[in-house]
């Protein structure tokens, strides 16, 4: 089944080049009309962003850049006006701005921490405001969010960077949850590409394997009209695999061994894989936890 995306309008941010400009000309093809958003010049747009719209429309497609920051609000609303003045609508909004400062915790700013975490995760929070009651009129919507194995499992020397791509992971999971009865689905890309910002980081080998190209399908994916929600899908070199967060069966300590030195001693059995769940929602733990505690103190929670 051939996955289409006429008609519909994208957004797909730091597009100007790498990653973000796969994406944008990965959804042009397949048929939508895509703002290009690029950090601007003085003069208010990236040529490299208007070089991806060259190329769209070369193509045969529609496109048109913009040159918001996406840590400001304003800028941010406006690139979402201009969008829906010239096209009326936004349905695919593809959330891959971001920037590095890498240095171990212990030697890293505070400034760039902030720096880091403003573009990444508040970047993405503006962006998706900006199109989310949109969305929910269209009673349609497709947000990609882009975490990383940084922050999915931790990489030395970029605290910064893991702590806000793992704040997609929860921002995901809650706007699932607000989207869901208005057809609005929010994922995860977790991708592996070489690219500028990864340059110097793999063997020159395994650079030229991790294609930026090889990822835009997920997004393609991601943004069509059968794409699932909530899910965390990592991507590179053209394989693709999901993470999946899980928590153990665990044990009560009630009613006499709710300390530290209790969890020490229960320690293996709470630390045990068996019987794993993957909850869909946050009240699905605090269920489990007051299930397991009445059970060991014999109260009837169904009176």
């Amino acid at each position: 089944m051939s996955i289409r995306l006429d008609d519909q309008v994208a957004i797909v941010t730091g597009a100007g080049r790498g990653l973000g400009r796969c994406h944008a000309l990965a959804l042009a093809e397949r048929g939508a009309k895509v703002v290009v958003n690029d950090l601007g010049d003085d003069n208010g747009l990236s040529a490299n962003a208007k070089a991806v719209v060259a190329e769209i429309e070369d193509a045969g497609g529609s496109a048109m850049a913009h040159g918001a920051n996406v840590a400001n609000t304003d800028q941010v609303n406006d690139m979402v006006d201009q969008a829906m003045t010239a096209w009326g609508r936004v349905d695919i909004l593809i959330n891959n701005a971001g920037i590095l400062r890498d240095k171990t915790f212990l030697k890293m700013s505070m400034d760039d921490f902030r720096l880091v975490v403003d573009v990444h995760l508040i970047g993405t929070a503006n962006c998706t405001k900006a199109v989310w009651e949109i969305m929910r009129e269209q009673n349609y919507g497709r947000i990609v969010f882009t975490s990383s194995s940084s922050g999915l499992y931790g990489n030395f020397g970029q605290a910064n960077y893991g702590a806000a791509k793992m704040a997609m992971v929860g921002l995901m999971n809650t706007l699932h949850l607000e989207g869901a009865k208005n057809n609005i689905h929010v994922n995860c890309l977790a991708p592996t590409a070489g690219t500028a910002m990864t340059e110097g980081l793999f063997p020159e080998t395994v650079f030229e394997l991790l294609s930026p190209e090889s990822v835009s399908p997920a997004v393609v994916f991601l943004s069509g009209p059968d794409a699932p929600s909530r899910k965390v899908l990592g991507a590179g070199g053209g394989c693709f695999a999901v993470y999946k967060g899980f928590e153990t069966e665990g044990l009560s300590l009630l009613p006499d061994q709710v300390s530290a030195e209790g969890i020490a001693a229960a320690w293996e059995q709470i630390d045990d894989e068996s019987g794993m769940q993957e909850f869909q929602g946050g009240f699905e733990q605090a269920t489990k936890f007051a299930t397991k505690a009445a059970q060991k103190l014999g109260i009837d929670l169904t009176e």
